[in-house]
């Protein structure tokens, strides 16, 4: 990573930093008729997203939610502690 990219990458906050990881999560979820929103991350690192169309009430969404994003998200920000499904 180039001193400009270590920069730019300190100046976001962890919100848009997790956001850019869900918008290169985004379209495998979508190609399956679903989406996902990011709603917040929490003082405590936990980001919490709302799933939308064919993701509610699938029986994988746990998996995609923990093996999917989760692992995305906490492998590229390692500040974050969990994601968890919200209303």
């Amino acid at each position: 990573m180039s001193q400009d990219e270590t920069a730019n990458q300190d100046a976001m906050t962890i919100y848009d930093r997790v956001e850019q990881v869900i918008e290169r999560i985004r379209p495998a979820v979508q190609s399956d008729g679903g989406d996902l929103e990011l709603v917040n991350v929490t003082d405590e690192g936990v980001v919490q997203v709302r799933l939308h169309g064919a993701c509610i009430g699938c029986p994988s969404s746990s998996m995609t939610l923990h093996m999917g994003i989760e692992r995305n998200v906490r492998e590229k920000i390692p500040e974050v502690t969990g994601v968890e499904q919200v209303s």
